[in-house]
């Protein structure tokens, strides 16, 4: 430590004890108060608190803040009468905790701005901190249960509970506060709003925690999300703080609505309190979050807009007096710089010029307003003189003419607003493919009560087996299933409904084809654990299967002629081989290669010589039994496994049946070919080793080919 202090800016040394002196205040809060009160600690800050700080800190300097903070934690735990073995044990694993959530959160979002994508920060934020908050839980469980004979389910679940609670609530606070600093507050101009709101959410929290005669806990949730909704992130981390704060006080202290709890032990009005605790932390996050992202799109929708308009200031709108029979009492002159065309030139009515899937709507839009007087604005496309169009929004006003009493003018201005119109549109096309994804999600989706009657079914289901979702509502599954289906579908079933998800596959024919699925069942429970239904999930991987299925084919089976190949032929030789040997049962293996097979390709093609292969595959496998093996290990090269033979005469008769069957010339197109084979044969037992029984019928495959070829040799 003294080695390295010094190295340290005094400005880190004093961060990092500030760190320490608070954490080990969380610490020794959260500990003490929950052994004065006999309860489990319903809410682990001290975590959260340093995480916070962690992502807005040089990750140069983590170690120190680290070593500090686990200093504190240590300290406070060894304070309070906890061993120095287990304080320093328990404090590794907050440690570890701590890193694995800051750093996964840094490494994604180096810098946290106000341009940070939220929803993206806070599912790497919340994913980061149920691994870690489980890690940590582990690691603490059995060194407690080991050292102290704590239950290791309960001290693990309880630890697990805090510290996701205290992470989600506490890293959140700390984020916004150093982000926000004073603002946090509220914003300058609008305080007293702010003090107003929190007022009133803490006041109806206090009220609804301060009696223990009625279950009045959904009063929370209104100012909260109030709060939330007006002030946004300050609202929130102030607000679920104060909540997380007066809710696990009263529960600890054995005051609230969870004092109804008939027979319920601390602990289980602990756990009453994290369960209502993390039900606020899932509403509101996720709302302030959406609204961060939409204060952002606005923002960016405003501040495209501002540059438009400016744009359109300086430049200048078209600006146009109409007659009733459509001629221009005054044209602007920026129509040169808006469509490219003089002044002359569009004084005349040009409905030519207008885009001619707009000219309908512009149309009834000048009748309509000849008819009801007023203004209208409509947009629509006008051709530049360029040939091109652009989209103008004009607000056209009927007003009586200065010149000619009782007549009735149109005032138009128009302004260019092809840029925000191309923002819409693609804005529209973003939700239009976002909202066809979501109402074509490749999978059914359903849900069954406990009576196995479905309740919903999504739209997906008619992709898949035809039937209509809206006519499975109410029956059961062994209705719309069927007998077959059902049974096997039936355990897993009961297997959610006892409240353990499950994962399966199973096979069924719908439409007329036979389809592989992959289904997830996951029990529906309320917070009382009871199962109520199933939610089930299914997906086809019918293409999955036939992909491993070609694949394994592929793997195993020669393209050109269909046979085994070299490695199916491996493995089957020695799995043979061993058997054999074991039972003491002669096997035959023939090599076979086809004669001059070269003369073939230089002669007539490779084309022609694939066509003899095909052939001669074909020739040799007739002559075969259906238990027999022939493969192709190689390019002319042929071998032949036979089981389950008597004696060595078996061998000779079936080289001469192949023999036979290749007297027949080969016909490929116009070319007529003799093709011959030189055949090995050999005829073992009581050897476990396929090598040495390729080598025996490799050399005997040479003496053929060295009498001639079209001939066999034998080795038994």
């Amino acid at each position: 430590m003294r080695r390295l202090l010094p190295t340290m800016p005094l400005d880190v040394i004093w961060k990092a004890i500030g760190l320490a002196v608070l954490v080990f205040a969380c610490c020794a809060y959260s500990l003490a108060s929950a052994r004065a009160t006999g309860s489990a600690t319903s809410l682990w800050i001290a975590n959260g608190i340093l995480v916070g700080a962690l992502v807005r800190l040089q990750t140069r300097h983590w170690y120190m803040y680290l070593l500090f903070g686990l200093a504190g934690n240590a300290g406070a735990r060894f304070l309070l009468h906890d061993s120095l073995f287990v304080s320093l044990g328990l404090a590794m694993a907050n440690t570890l905790e701590i890193l694995i959530v800051s750093g996964a959160v840094r490494r994604q979002f180096p810098e946290i701005t106000s341009n940070t994508p939220y929803l993206e920060l806070g599912r790497v934020a919340l994913t980061s901190t149920l691994i870690a908050c489980a890690l940590s839980a582990l690691f603490a469980g059995f060194l407690a249960h080991a050292i102290q004979g704590a239950p290791l389910f309960t001290y693990i679940n309880g630890w697990y509970r805090a510290h996701v609670l205290g992470m989600v609530i506490t890293a959140t606070m700390t984020v916004v506060a150093l982000t926000e600093k004073w603002k946090l507050l509220g914003v300058p101009g609008k305080r007293w709003p702010f003090l107003r709101d929190m007022a009133l959410m803490t006041g109806t929290t206090l009220a609804v925690f301060a009696q223990s005669r009625y279950p009045l806990l959904f009063l929370v949730y209104p100012p909260l999300l109030l709060v939330v909704f007006r002030h946004r992130f300050a609202g929130l981390v102030l607000g679920i703080a104060l909540v997380a704060a007066i809710a696990s006080s009263a529960t600890a202290w054995g005051v609230g609505p969870f004092e109804l709890v008939v027979n319920g032990s601390r602990t289980d009005r602990a756990l009453l309190a994290q369960l209502f605790i993390g039900a606020a932390c899932l509403i509101t996050v996720p709302l302030a979050l959406i609204l961060a992202e939409r204060r952002q799109l606005a923002i960016r929708v405003r501040e495209s807009e501002l540059r438009y308009r400016i744009l359109a200031d300086y430049a200048g709108d078209l600006v146009m007096r109409i007659k009733p029979d459509g001629q221009r009492s005054y044209v602007s002159p920026s129509i040169k710089d808006r469509l490219g065309w003089e002044v002359e030139e569009f004084m005349e009515p040009r409905p030519d010029l207008i885009h001619p899937d707009d000219r309908e709507r512009v149309a009834k839009a000048v009748t309509d307003l000849h008819e009801k007087a007023g203004s209208a604005i409509t947009t629509y496309r006008i051709r530049h003189k360029n040939g091109h169009y652009v989209w103008f929004e004009a607000l056209a006003r009927l007003v009586p003419s200065p010149e000619v009493e009782g007549v009735m003018e149109i005032i138009y201005t128009a302004r260019d607003v092809t840029q925000r119109v191309l923002t819409e549109q693609a804005l529209a096309d973003s939700e239009r493919r976002l909202r066809t994804i979501t109402d074509n999600i490749p999978a059914v989706i359903a849900h069954v009560d406990a009576s196995e009657r479905y309740t919903f079914v999504n739209a997906y289901v008619q992709h898949v087996s035809g039937e209509d979702s809206t006519q499975m509502i109410g029956k059961t599954m062994r209705e719309v299933r069927g007998d077959l289906i059902y049974r096997g579908l039936q355990g897993h079933i009961a297997t959610a409904l006892g409240g353990n998800a499950v994962t399966f596959e199973y096979e069924a024919d719908y439409r007329g084809k036979h389809t592989y699925f992959q289904t997830n069942f996951v029990p529906d429970q309320d917070q009382g654990g009871h199962v109520s239904g199933v939610y089930a999930l299914t997906t086809d991987i019918t293409h999955i299967k036939e992909v491993e299925q070609e694949l394994i084919k592929l793997a195993r089976f020669d393209t050109l002629t269909g046979l085994a190949n070299r490695r199916y032929f491996d493995e089957h030789i020695a799995a043979v081989m061993l058997r054999k040997y074991r039972q003491r049962s002669p096997i035959l293996l023939m090599m076979i290669d086809v004669d001059h097979f070269k003369r073939v390709n230089d002669s007539w093609g490779h084309g022609v010589g694939d066509e003899v292969l095909r052939d001669v595959s074909q020739r040799v496998q007739s002559c075969l039994r259906r238990s027999d093996l022939v493969a192709r290990i190689g390019g002319d090269e042929f071998v032949v496994l036979v089981e389950d033979i008597e004696a060595p005469s078996v061998g000779e008769g079936l080289a001469r049946k192949i023999w036979t069957a290749m007297q027949p010339e080969i016909v490929v197109g116009t070319v007529r070919l003799r093709i011959t084979l030189s055949i090995g044969i050999a005829f073992c037992q009581n050897i476990a080793s396929p090598d040495a029984v390729m080598q025996l019928a490799d050399a005997e495959l040479y003496k053929a080919k060295a009498d001639g070829r079209n001939t066999y040799h034998m080795a038994a």
